[in-house]
């Protein structure tokens, strides 16, 4: 893998970065979704990844024609979402990847759509590990006007890191995400689901399948 420039500074999403937590939305959607005799599959999932969490919602309810408004999807599938969340197992490659980051004194930070509150409970489990990131923006940050694929979220991060955004390069695993970090100013190495259409990350400067295809030693100083 070659970045066009070095990355001295990284952003990380969360959802299905670091965190496997995107079947467990798509469970508690889904489930949200049956009450209604509705099925919540890919085919609208790959509309939504990435985005905030209300334009999300909206979507799902616009292409479902759910009875519900989008906060009102949104508050139901939060009662279940949040005992799934608290057993979000970590992606594969993910501690032992941005671990080492850290020992080689690469700041970090965390760029995810979820709201403070959401985030503490994903968080909770791996309280250890994500302690050694520098910063953390969440969705309901009050510099993020604009949820993904504005890159409001990730110059908030790059400020948290006192980074110029041509210095960071961001994870994601959303093409919204990588809109968001391209419109910063910023590289992007895609690690999509592999149910998303590849071609839908064509911009990205990597797209890989996964933190075994990297080494810590092309990132930072």
């Amino acid at each position: 893998m070659n970045l066009r420039r070095p990355a001295h500074h990284v952003i990380f999403d969360l959802d299905g970065v670091l965190l496997d937590t995107e079947p467990l939305y798509t469970r508690a959607t889904g489930a949200v979704a049956a009450r209604f005799g509705k099925t919540y599959d890919w085919s609208i999932k790959g509309e939504c990844i990435g985005r905030g969490t209300l334009e999300a919602a909206r979507i799902i309810v616009d292409a479902l024609g759910l009875p519900l408004s989008p906060a009102d999807l949104v508050r139901e599938r939060e009662l279940i979402l949040v005992q799934l969340l608290a057993a979000a197992p970590a992606m594969p490659g993910a501690e032992a990847f941005t671990r080492a980051l850290a020992s080689r004194g690469v700041p970090m930070a965390i760029a995810t759509s979820t709201e403070t509150r959401l985030f503490a409970t994903k968080a909770a489990p791996h309280r250890d590990w994500l302690a050694i990131f520098d910063a953390v923006v969440c969705g309901d940050d009050a510099r993020v006007a604009h949820p993904k694929p504005a890159p409001d979220i990730f110059l908030a991060a790059a400020r948290d890191l006192r980074a110029e955004p041509a210095d960071c390069v961001v994870f994601e695993d959303s093409p919204f995400g990588v809109q968001a970090a391209l419109a910063a100013g910023m590289q992007v190495i895609a690690l999509p689901d592999p149910a998303m259409d590849r071609a839908r990350y064509s911009s990205a400067d990597a797209v890989l399948t996964g933190f075994a295809e990297l080494l810590p030693d092309a990132f930072g100083a």
